[in-house]
């Protein structure tokens, strides 16, 4: 018996789009870095990018549990001295691009800087509205708020 190895150019990469209106965004970003990185997979490997393409629409509709949504901070810097800057995921959210909510907390879910992580974070696409372009590759249609009753808050 011998331990099977997955390639990178062997997998088959599927397309999934998943529906973010009322979703927690910690559960939604787990089971988006888990279908990213492959883990998913009976045949996933470690060093070798398996995971699936994922759509992600409704993105602005997202929700925080708690108060996360006013008091969660995100911080970047200009490059120069003293030049930190921070934001909170309210202001996000209501903002230009609120689909960054989702990226980052999906980037900080993925393996630290490498080129396996950029190119497995790569497949993920984040629409802020309900249209996206990717019909073309006849994406399959996830129903993550059905998974568990956990995913949707409630009002």
């Amino acid at each position: 018996m011998k331990t099977f190895s997955a390639k990178t150019h062997e997998a088959e990469h599927k397309w999934i789009v998943v529906d973010a209106e009322g979703v927690v965004v910690g559960r939604l970003a787990t089971f988006i870095a888990m279908r990213l990185r492959g883990k998913h997979r009976p045949d996933f490997t470690p060093h070798a990018d398996v995971g699936d393409h994922v759509v992600i629409i409704n993105a602005r509709k997202v929700v925080f549990t708690g108060n996360k949504q006013r008091d969660k901070v995100y911080y970047r810097h200009t490059g120069y001295a003293g030049g930190i800057k921070e934001t909170t995921a309210e202001r996000l959210l209501a903002g230009r691009f609120p689909e960054r909510v989702l990226e980052k907390a999906v980037l900080r879910m993925m393996p630290k800087e490498s080129p396996l992580a950029r190119s497995q974070f790569g497949k993920l696409r984040v629409y802020a509205g309900a249209e996206h372009p990717h019909e073309a590759q006849s994406p399959e249609v996830v129903d993550f708020k059905g998974r568990n009753r956990k995913n949707v808050r409630a009002a």
